[in-house]
């Protein structure tokens, strides 16, 4: 079964200076039809204001992961990492026990619009950690580039959940596929441009849920950035 969601199904929140779409319930959205899919919980797109960002705020026992499209993201945390990420990196944060951060746009003129995931761990309490890496585009174009995973394989970066993620870029004739395990599903985020999927064009901010599917197939791709996920 493949089900679709377009983007404008999202909910929605204008801040001034934060503008957010949800894909899942989220702060003031609720949506009892859209609280997860597995253990992904949140994607948030986000698009933060020059000079402005995210005060320091806590978390606890979840995994977020920040995936930057334009522009840049300082963020800084009480376990004492402080780094600025761009677009190719995948940032992770293993909240566990605690941990307090801010994320901030310090550019003077431009917008950072970034994805903010956050994926329930397989198990509580563990020890707060961070982690972040870089993956070139020459390594995502074409095909399906493991960023995340449980095992930390192919340089991806650690998460604490049986679930990996992938980003590709798609042009053209370009065409890529992920096979699905039984009993497994997978959740389809097009983050900017046009792409098919299973033969359903989608959209920058549409999705596509799987679920009893054998693989996901991605072609006919047009600008297009996309994030797969293969859940438990």
């Amino acid at each position: 079964m493949i089900e679709i969601r377009k983007s404008g199904e999202r909910g929605y929140a204008d801040h001034g200076w934060l503008k957010s779409y949800h894909t899942f319930s989220f702060a003031d959205y609720y949506d009892p039809q859209h609280m997860q899919f597995g253990p992904l919980r949140v994607i948030n797109e986000d698009r933060v204001a020059p000079g402005k960002g995210f005060g320091t705020h806590g978390h606890r026992d979840m995994e977020i992961i920040s995936y930057v499209l334009e522009g840049e993201l300082a963020h800084r945390d009480s376990m004492g990492n402080g780094s600025v990420i761009r677009p190719g990196d995948v940032q992770r944060m293993s909240a566990g026990t605690g941990v307090r951060h801010s994320e901030y746009n310090h550019a003077t003129q431009q917008v950072t619009h970034f994805l903010q995931i956050w994926i329930l761990p397989d198990r509580t309490g563990i020890e707060p950690s961070y982690q972040e890496q870089h993956f070139e585009a020459a390594d995502k174009q074409g095909r399906l580039r493991l960023v995340a995973s449980p095992d930390g394989a192919d340089g991806s970066v650690l998460v604490h959940q049986d679930m990996r993620l992938y980003a590709g870029l798609f042009d053209g004739e370009e065409r890529a596929s992920l096979d699905i395990a039984p009993g497994r599903r997978a959740y389809v985020h097009v983050a900017r441009g046009r792409v098919s999927v299973n033969g359903r064009a989608l959209e920058a901010g549409d999705a596509a849920r799987l679920e009893g599917e054998a693989l996901v197939e991605l072609s006919q791709g047009s600008g297009a950035e996309v994030l797969v996920f293969d859940l438990p």
